[in-house]
């Protein structure tokens, strides 16, 4: 197997010192959750990160194509992003909401500027599964109603009621609330009825929407959710027209419109700064976290006034959502991509990437799809482009010859069939040429 080079870079690594690779698998394997996973045959430890790029123990480098499952936007340790998290750092680490503090309003003024239309008010929160869980109380508050719609294929976080959300069933509990929740067709163009070839696609998968409106709820609705893009199932791009059909329906029938933008939001997509700008929707309450923070732990829901009111009936509080530190590094990151034109980035590196992604779909009989916007891309891998048998293994296969070359991927879909990736913003042209000569010798390798 041919091995392609890195780009050069001038970082330097720092001598690690710490315990093995060996000795932190067997205190995870002792003291931690045994649920989470890994992804490679030989555990990967990563212990250093500086732009688009990682470092393990031993300093071997890579480019990290899943930036931390979507959660690192405009590149690992940003000095812009670090120094404002230093600063703050150093004189107050924490102050509730129960007094004034110039960081949480400043940012929250800020955040609410990229947003369209009445979408004014920021709630902040710890993770993206508590902006979820907030956006059902919210929307279960505002409208009297209970039912939930949600999407087959769909993730929503890991918490009960936002289990109750997901379709996954490599995610989801049997929790109680699931009770209340309906999952509508996925309206996946490449797997589902209606694909790339009908115009109408979008109208007729939203019409299912509707029939569980009518039929399997009381005729109301609380509210519909859907990722702008789905990215834990594989990175599906909805037809053109999908969500404002969706919409149209959800809010005749008394219900509130859900924008889950954890992986797809703050300009990934390239052409708008949010996933559902892409469908030329507003939606009633918008979530987002993984990137809003390139790593610190913040979330956010940002709704209207009239909704809010909903909530403003009794307390509602977050112990930590805002403190003065991530708050901080929140308003850094967005200041980075303004200054670094990141959003831009992503439209023209994702252009390029895709050019390279379809020339090697004529080389490979293997990839059965490509698809994604900007910089949150999938590849569909199938045994056979006519029955589009999943190929898993051997997805899992090029994740692991991947990485033996440097280069970190994810992968997605309900039979983990899909490598997708969506790497920090700052990646150059030469890391696209990297990534595509990897991913060519990878499938090559099958």
């Amino acid at each position: 197997m041919k091995t392609p080079e890195l780009p050069p870079s001038d970082h330097q690594p720092r001598s690690y010192t710490g315990p093995s690779p060996d000795e932190v698998l067997r205190l995870r394997k002792e003291f931690l959750n045994p649920a989470i996973f890994l992804y490679y045959k030989k555990p990967l430890m990563i212990v250093e990160g500086r732009g688009q790029y990682v470092y393990d123990e031993t300093g071997r480098r890579y480019l990290d194509a899943l930036a931390g499952i979507v959660t690192v936007s405009v590149g690992h340790c940003h000095p812009h992003v670090v120094a404002a998290a230093n600063r703050q750092n150093e004189v107050l680490q924490h102050s509730t909401t129960i007094y004034l503090h110039p960081n949480v309003a400043e940012y929250a003024e800020k955040l609410a500027s990229k947003m369209p239309g009445d979408l004014k008010v920021c709630y902040f929160v710890n993770s993206g599964s508590e902006a979820n869980d907030l956006a059902l109380l919210m929307a279960r508050a505002c409208t009297g109603n209970y039912d939930v719609i949600a999407l087959r294929n769909s993730y929503h976080g890991g918490n009960a009621s936002t289990m109750g959300l997901t379709s996954h069933h490599t995610w989801k509990f049997n929790v109680p609330h699931s009770f209340g929740v309906h999952h509508a067709i996925a309206p996946d163009p490449y797997r589902g009825v209606w694909g790339r070839d009908d115009p109408a696609a979008g109208k007729k998968y939203a019409a299912d929407v509707k029939n569980l409106i009518d039929y399997g709820t009381s005729g109301q609705v609380a509210a519909f959710i859907a990722e702008s893009i789905q990215g834990v199932g594989g990175c599906v791009v909805f037809p053109d027209g999908y969500l404002q059909e969706a919409y149209a329906h959800v809010r005749a029938g008394g219900g509130l419109c859900i924008a889950d933008e954890v992986q797809a939001g703050f300009g990934r997509t390239g052409t708008h700064f949010w996933g559902f700008e892409t469908q030329g929707v507003i939606p009633d309450i918008v979530t987002m976290a993984k990137g809003i923070g390139n790593g610190a732990p913040l979330g956010a829901v940002v709704t209207t006034a009239k909704i809010a009111n909903a909530l403003a009936q009794r307390i509602h509080f977050n112990t930590f959502g805002g403190n003065p530190v991530v708050a901080a590094q929140g308003k850094a990151v967005l200041e980075v991509i303004e200054r670094e034109k990141t959003q831009e980035n992503s439209l023209r590196i994702g252009a390029q990437i895709f050019r390279g992604l379809e020339q090697l779909k004529q080389k490979h009989n293997i990839i059965g799809d490509v698809r994604g916007k900007g910089l949150m891309v999938g590849i569909e891998l199938v045994q056979d482009r006519q029955t589009k048998e999943p190929a898993k293994a051997e997805c899992a296969q090029v994740l692991e010859a991947a990485r033996e070359m440097g280069l970190l991927l994810g992968k997605g879909g309900l039979q983990g069939q899909t490598i997708r990736f969506a790497p920090p913003m700052c990646v150059t042209p030469a890391d696209a040429e990297f990534l595509l000569a990897v991913l060519d010798e990878s499938f090559r390798a099958l």
